[in-house]
């Protein structure tokens, strides 16, 4: 080991926080202070550690600093039935642990997991004791095509027939490929102009609604409806803009959550490391590719983003070794010497650890480039983006030794619209 290697060691071995209680977060509540936006990242989709503090966190930020709702890489449809389950809504079902078990899209362990559902639980009991607007539980993704085209079908024929004509029209347009998000590429160009009718007819009925009500649900189901036409289009065009358009998806659905929130409302967000931490900090900018992380940043520079990603040495992963393929406990190989994983599990062995950067010299470190580790729904060994800690992320979570997640199902349904993306 070189030098240079041992003295950020030594550096990093002074600079973290061990993690062990809740209350050990404290120096990342701090630095979070008046931040409207926290974007709480994971090296992988499958790892208990990480779903855990991301929820230790969550609850402080929500029951401390006023935050307004939780955004997750998952599919509107499926997380707002979390959502009404966690907001006591009428008819929704009382235990948020059976809603999970509905998720129906591959992989349904990405949020069908009892981390998961320990934490809606948890969001539900919080927001029945508290006396102001429950906190929100919602989905950012656009994979959703079907569900979602049926899901503004029923709002319309309900609340909104005048327009059924443009939807029907849409779900027409749609009929050839069904539930097959991959197949929408395929579809004629005529289908986008449908959208564009649907979408702005439903904006229209919306206005007169103002807030989280079934205007607003129904119109982001229509964007869900535009947002994947656009993003499988791009996908058999290959390069980054299938990438960019998802992402940009996801941040547009933020902004309009926090619209609709209203001015003050504060959101915590959970989704792989490869959307929150900032594209510009790792190889992702060379290719041309934006994410989450940074047009968040771009976005809020006023309001204030803290982005917090997370890693780990070893252990064991759920994921799958294909695509589609049945769900399995597998190895996290150890990360490499030098990687930022390795070294950090070098500085401090067998803990989890808390690393919160700033301008003084104990960062310094967190300035190099390094290889970071990212794993996504399929794991055939470990993949590393090229990164500068400090520029990805304002802090960060290292778990040395971490565990699989507990999937509420043992089964995968065959139904799969997320490829190629794995994370």
């Amino acid at each position: 080991m070189s030098g240079t290697v041992l003295d950020d060691v030594t550096t990093m071995r002074e600079a973290a926080t061990t993690l062990r209680s809740p209350q050990d977060l404290d120096p990342l509540v701090r630095r979070i202070g008046h931040a409207r936006i926290v974007l709480l990242g994971e090296a992988t989709h499958g790892t208990a550690e990480f779903h855990r503090w991301r929820a230790e966190l969550t609850k402080r930020l929500l029951a401390e600093r006023d935050f307004a709702f939780v955004a997750v890489e998952g599919d509107w449809p499926e997380c707002h039935r979390v959502h009404c389950c966690a907001v006591g809504a009428p008819g929704a079902p009382n235990d948020p642990g059976q809603v999970l078990w509905g998720f129906r899209r591959w992989p349904t362990w990405l949020w069908a997991n009892e981390e998961v559902a320990e934490f809606a639980a948890w969001l539900r009991s919080f927001n029945s004791t508290g006396s102001g607007r429950p906190c929100g539980f919602h989905g950012l993704d656009g994979y959703s095509l079907g569900e979602s085209l049926r899901g503004v079908l029923h709002y319309v024929r309900e609340h909104a027939p005048a327009h059924l004509g443009a939807t029907l029209d849409a779900l027409r347009c749609f009929e050839p490929c069904g539930d097959d998000g991959v197949s929408a590429a395929l579809v004629p160009e005529n289908c986008r102009e449908e959208v564009v009718r649907l979408l702005t007819a439903l904006r229209s009925a919306a206005a007169v609604e103002p807030g989280l009500d079934p205007a607003f649900v129904a119109t982001q189901n229509a964007e869900v409806v535009a947002g994947a036409e656009r993003y499988y289009r791009e996908l058999v065009r290959g390069g980054a803009r299938s990438w960019n358009a998802r992402d940009t998806h996801l941040s547009d659905t933020l902004d309009r959550l926090l619209r609709v929130y209203g001015p003050d409302a504060k959101a915590v967000v959970w989704a792989h490391n490869t959307h929150v931490g900032d594209a510009r900090a790792t190889d992702m900018a060379a290719a041309g590719m934006v994410n989450l992380g940074q047009l968040t940043r771009e976005r809020h520079a006023a309001d204030g983003v803290v982005a917090v990603g997370f890693g780990t040495h070893g252990g064991t992963v759920i994921a799958s070794d294909h695509w589609g393929g049945p769900v399995r406990r597998m190895a996290v190989e150890p990360a490499r010497p030098d990687s930022l994983e390795g070294v950090l599990h070098d500085a401090v062995p067998g803990e989890d650890s808390l690393y919160v950067f700033g301008d003084d010299g104990a960062s310094e470190w967190a300035k190099e480039l390094r290889g970071h580790r990212a794993i996504g729904v399929v794991h055939r060994g470990g993949g590393y983006v090229p990164t500068v800690p400090a520029a990805r992320y304002d802090a960060f979570v290292h778990c040395d030794e971490t565990t699989a997640i507990t999937p509420l199902h043992h089964w995968e349904p065959a139904e799969v619209q997320t490829y190629p993306s794995g994370v």
